[in-house]
């Protein structure tokens, strides 16, 4: 399936966010070759000081964080921060956070991102928000 031709023109706002500058990094142009517009930050912190977060439509955020990616997006929820999540996990992630993110409504991907599972994730979340 070419991905690029269901995402190019959607004018899709994906944020990355993840404190490994070469996963970031990758993530990023993959998802531009992809065909969508990526903002990119390297911490939890940075995401919620800036000013353009608020055109972002998805966010995807990486669990392994000083500050939890799973607790940077709860944040977010409690500053009324309306675009869809998925959380990037490792395969080991606990039982209970999983149902966690679950309840809260966030999606999970696991590591390593093989194949097109973050980017399914990306147009399942884009496709309900806009649906």
């Amino acid at each position: 399936m070419n991905h690029q031709s269901e995402l190019s023109n959607s004018g899709l706002v994906v944020a990355v966010v993840g404190e490994d500058g070469a996963v970031r990094n990758s993530l990023k142009f993959w998802l531009e070759m992809e065909g969508l517009t990526v903002l990119s930050y390297a911490s939890a912190a940075e995401l919620l000081t800036a000013r353009d977060q608020l055109r972002c439509d998805c966010l995807v955020v990486d669990q392994k964080l000083p500050a939890a990616g799973f607790d940077t997006i709860a944040e977010l929820r409690e500053r009324n921060f309306p675009a869809p999540a998925i959380l990037i996990t490792n395969y080991d992630l606990s039982l209970s956070l999983r149902e966690s993110a679950k309840k809260a409504g966030i999606a999970t991907v696991e590591k390593p991102l093989l194949g097109n599972g973050l980017l399914d994730a990306i147009r399942e979340v884009a496709t309900n928000r806009q649906g």
